[in-house]
């Protein structure tokens, strides 16, 4: 999970969009879209703890699906990036939009150049994947907040389409601070010595940044960014559906660029940090709640929530190598004692679920969402500001299935290995700092004698 690592599970999640072959004048054809996604509100289980207690019961802020589409004609190859404000993807979702798009794009989105990818937030609503041990606490499916995704998905991409006009792309790089640690460093330290020394952190704290322009205007009209931080700054206790830290930094962003009078809608433009977070913020306390106003008759609120007409920036926070990077940069402590958790097992005093992180706004999980949503919205306004490196060459991408179950491994030169059917481990139960599991398991078990009957 670092720097030279990076890049590798970015543009593989991209299909390999911009492969730098046959250099070709560096303009494409460039559209954003982003649909609300929200879904059911109430009486709902939430995605990503399976926690079978913890439905719906009101929202923190609304859920979006954001996307970019890249083409070298109007017709020409292309490549299509959707980002989630969910937990994760999923082959049912992919398989209905499809559908949708085959009727009326035919065979120009297709399995093979679209990407979906959820920025893994635990707080949206579950039932929308396809295999049952995910669909165990959310007590089966659930058409509302499927179809919410799958229209969603479909009218971010069709908005994409749509907008599609010259363009390029600039590209950067930085690191983000404080806004992610390891949640198992007692896991980590099983790596061989000789990798772990090429590192100063067991994180990945590398941001990295594509900047979509509009090449007749020169106007920045939106902006993707990939950093690996769970989505569980809100906790397992949680009732509010979320986009979690990575929604609000592209709430953040969003507002940000709306209010700050296009001072970035060219790629020359230089300003500082510092003055510019200043002056938002000045402004958002200025601004008084009106009230609202009716609805007409042929005009209702949830469409305007929804609309997108292209001329909205779209800034997504996408999920990369996330492994066991969390939010709650603190640490874990025992909830009973306030003492720092076991080392080695995550646990305190043999019992996993006493052991919680601790986000930089403890105890406060809506503060520490904003902090950690603020951190990742700063590195990326500063990457954004000052990106030069464009991106060339021609679109292409790959898509294959893969049998896990029976890949052959070469550890060395004498040794060979082959994979099997896939388990979950006892250590699986036991969850982690972030969600605690079921009682009796800890982290790194191998076997559980408590439950042997």
């Amino acid at each position: 999970m670092h720097r030279h690592q990076h890049l590798l599970p970015i543009f593989v999640a991209l299909c390999a969009a911009f492969a730098l072959i046959d250099e070709v004048d560096g303009e494409y054809l460039i559209g954003v879209g982003s649909y609300d996604m929200t879904g059911p509100a109430a009486g709902v289980n939430m995605m990503g703890y399976a926690n079978i207690d913890q439905n719906t019961a009101g929202i923190h802020f609304r859920l979006r699906a954001r996307t970019f589409i890249v083409a070298e004609s109007s017709q020409g190859a292309r490549f299509a990036f959707v980002n989630l404000d969910a937990g994760m993807a999923s082959q049912l979702v992919t398989i209905k939009v499809l559908q949708r798009l085959k009727t009326r794009f035919g065979d120009l989105y297709t399995q093979e150049n679209l990407a979906i990818s959820g920025t893994h937030t635990h707080a949206g609503p579950a039932g929308y994947l396809q295999y049952v041990v995910y669909s165990v606490t959310s007590l089966g499916f659930i058409n509302q907040t499927f179809d919410a995704i799958v229209t969603a998905i479909e009218q971010s991409i069709i908005q994409a389409h749509n907008n599609l006009k010259p363009g390029s792309i600039l590209f950067n790089t930085g690191d983000v601070e404080n806004a992610g640690i390891n949640r198992s460093p007692s896991a980590y330290l099983f790596n061989p010595p000789e990798e772990r020394a090429r590192y100063t952190t067991n994180v990945d704290t590398t941001m990295t940044l594509l900047q979509l322009l509009d090449s007749a205007s020169n106007r920045s009209i939106g902006a993707f960014s990939w950093f690996a931080t769970h989505g569980t700054s809100m906790s397992r206790e949680n009732r509010l559906i979320s986009g979690d830290n990575k929604g609000a930094a592209a709430r953040f962003f969003e507002d940000w660029f709306t209010f700050s009078n296009n001072s970035l809608s060219t790629r020359n433009t230089k300003f500082s940090t510092i003055e510019n977070i200043s002056t938002l913020r000045n402004k958002a306390q200025k601004i008084k709640a009106t009230g609202g106003k009716p609805c007409g008759k042929t005009t209702s609120q949830g469409f305007k929530v929804r609309k997108n007409d292209g001329s909205r920036f779209v800034g997504a926070f996408c999920q990369s190598n996330v492994g066991d990077v969390t939010p709650n940069v603190l640490g874990a402590f025992c909830t009973d004692t306030g003492k720092p958790c076991d080392f080695n097992h995550s646990s305190c005093n043999g019992n996993d679920q006493l052991c919680v992180g601790r986000g930089p706004g403890y105890p406060d999980e809506i503060l520490s969402t904003k902090i950690i949503g603020e951190r990742q919205f700063e590195k990326a306004m500063e990457l954004f500001s000052s990106a030069t490196n464009p991106l060339s060459g021609k679109i292409d991408y790959r898509h294959a299935y893969i049998n896990f179950t029976s890949i052959e491994v070469q550890l060395n030169e004498s040794t060979v290995v082959k994979t099997c059917p896939a388990a979950v481990g006892a250590g699986f139960a036991a969850g982690t700092t972030d969600g605690p599991g079921v009682f009796g398991f800890q982290q790194g078990d191998t076997e559980v004698c408590t439950w042997q009957l």
